[in-house]
């Protein structure tokens, strides 16, 4: 078992090394409510539960992505992230070894139905638009629920196993997962083990007891033949624009009596936006809902300008089975251009426009489009500081199956709609070695749209906004107010039956008395 512990400083905090407490099993930091932290796990395969094992032999490679639906600020050099809620993304060791992936899924998303019978049925395929980049999986899964600590709960049973301190800092670890902004889950048959990270974007004790706990307690080895590695940095001024600089301290617990000064730099394929640009943006459906739902992306116009040439302007979304996107109908270019949008890249997943939602077997759909910005005079002129670009992007709800508990008296059940990932796509230089980045994250869904050689400069939700998911209300029917519709079915058909076949005696009546009449004459 090996652990990376990264303290990240804000902009402007810079590392004392006074504050970093360096003993022969532990290490204490200071300072850590003011900093993120990313924790990382990685477990071979033979210290992972046996049920996990044998899904994972199945695998050629398995990514989980879970991202909480809370609106938490991330920081450089960790500002990638999907729209909230669980993603898997999964590529078979063959074509037909797949049966066991949604038995993990199942397990994790113990509660809700997961939609996850087969791969081969419930996953859906991303969409190929750069043949050059390899880190695009084969399929993709989707399932928004607020899991938290089953991820860690499933993966580290084994680890946990035992009696002594290692299980209670077990037991820590698992509940303050359920406070993380994100967790990854990471396996290859490359490198024949697990990669389990966290990140809490901040450490502010004043928050929950949990992060209280987690600040103040020393990081400690629970094993002795552990290794764990604890980073203290804080952000440096990159010599290039397409790199990343930190410094600070590094300590090896056990290896090391003092922490070791370090200054890095490195390629990144994500990044933040200037200081100069920082933009944010407010996502909601236009109101009333309707069966057409809108969804108006609202970014103060002020600095929305390309951080740097050969720049689109982006959103990513996951909906799901409940919801959907007309690929026809962004196909006009009139209508595009009446809500700001330039073109729908991808779009992969679930697509009949007719079908409801209960005979629908995949998950949903993920979309990739490209978005308008403000025409370039504007970028030079004075704009308004309270103006607003806003983009329309149009869906279409899918008939639900019927409620036998509706959540209100106007029979209307909640569909739960996270928000899209918007960032800048730019152009990198050629010879960037984007995978030296130890930060890197990459199978994110969008990433693998878009050639090896693209930087992403991500764009954050508004702060004030607590949750970046919107629950839309959408009419179905309460079967326990509806007891007369079966019988009233079967009157209206047995009416519009008899209804026909009088038409129709009558008729045939009437033609044998008219030739009747003219055979008298």
């Amino acid at each position: 078992m090996k652990q990376r512990i990264t303290y990240l400083l804000p902009e402007g905090h810079r590392v004392n090394a006074s504050d970093i407490l360096v003993q022969d099993d532990s290490l204490s930091f200071a300072d850590a409510s003011k900093a993120a932290e990313e924790w990382r796990l990685t477990l071979g395969l033979d210290e992972l539960p046996e049920e996990i094992q044998v899904i994972l032999a199945d695998c050629h490679e398995l990514h989980l992505r879970w991202t909480s639906p809370e609106n938490r600020s991330l920081r450089s050099p960790l500002v990638a992230g999907v729209p909230s809620g669980l993603h898997a993304f999964y590529t078979p060791r063959a074509a037909d070894q797949h049966a066991r992936v949604c038995d993990l899924i199942n397990q994790l998303l113990d509660g809700p139905p997961s939609r996850c019978h087969s791969v081969t049925e419930s996953w859906t395929r991303p969409s190929v638009l750069s043949e050059r980049f390899a880190a695009s999986s084969s399929y993709q899964y989707y399932h928004y629920w607020p899991l938290r600590r089953q991820l860690g709960e499933v993966f580290l049973t084994k680890a946990c196993a035992g009696e002594g301190p290692g299980l209670a800092e077990c037991d820590r670890v698992l509940d303050e997962l359920g406070q993380a902004d994100y967790i990854d889950v990471d396996f290859d048959v490359i490198s024949h083990a697990v990669t389990l990270t966290a990140l809490w974007s901040s450490l502010d004790a004043s928050k929950s007891p949990l992060l209280a706990q987690r600040v103040s307690r020393p990081i400690r080895k629970t094993r002795t033949n552990d290794r764990v590695e604890v980073g203290v940095l804080h952000p440096e001024e990159a010599t290039e624009p397409e790199k990343l600089s930190l410094g600070g301290f590094l300590t090896v617990i056990g290896d090391n009596n003092h922490p070791g000064m370090t200054l890095f730099s490195f390629p990144a394929r994500h990044h933040p936006l200037p200081p100069s640009e920082q933009v944010t943006f407010k996502a909601t459906f236009e109101q009333p809902i309707g069966l057409h739902p809108d969804l108006k992306i609202n970014i103060p116009q002020q600095n929305l300008i390309p951080p740097k040439e050969q720049c689109g302007l982006h959103a990513y979304w996951t909906l799901p089975s409940g919801l959907f996107i007309d690929r026809y109908q962004l196909s006009d270019p009139l209508f595009l251009a009446s809500n700001n949008l330039l073109k729908l890249h991808s779009l992969s997943g679930e697509q009949d426009l007719e079908a409801p939602d209960w005979v629908i077997k995949r998950w949903g759909s993920a979309a990739l489009l490209e978005l308008a910005a403000p025409p370039a005079m504007q970028s030079d002129a004075a704009v308004d500081d309270a103006s607003e670009w806003t983009v329309t992007i149009p869906t279409h709800l899918r008939y639900l199956a019927a409620d036998s508990n509706g959540t209100d008296s106007t029979s209307h059940t909640a569909l739960k709609v996270p928000w899209p990932i918007l960032f800048w796509a730019c152009e990198a230089e050629e010879g960037l070695k984007m995978a030296t980045n130890p930060f890197d994250r990459v199978n994110l869904g969008y990433d693998g749209l878009f050639g090896p050689k693209t930087m992403f400069y991500h764009i954050s939700p508004a702060g004030g906004v607590e949750r970046t998911v919107e629950e839309i209300k959408v009419p179905v029917l309460d079967v326990e107010k509806a007891e007369w519709v079966p019988m009233g079915t079967l009157l209206a058909v047995a009416v519009g039956f008899s209804w026909v076949c009088w038409k129709l005696i009558r008729g045939a009546d009437g033609r044998v008395k008219e030739k009747d009449g003219k055979k008298a004459q």
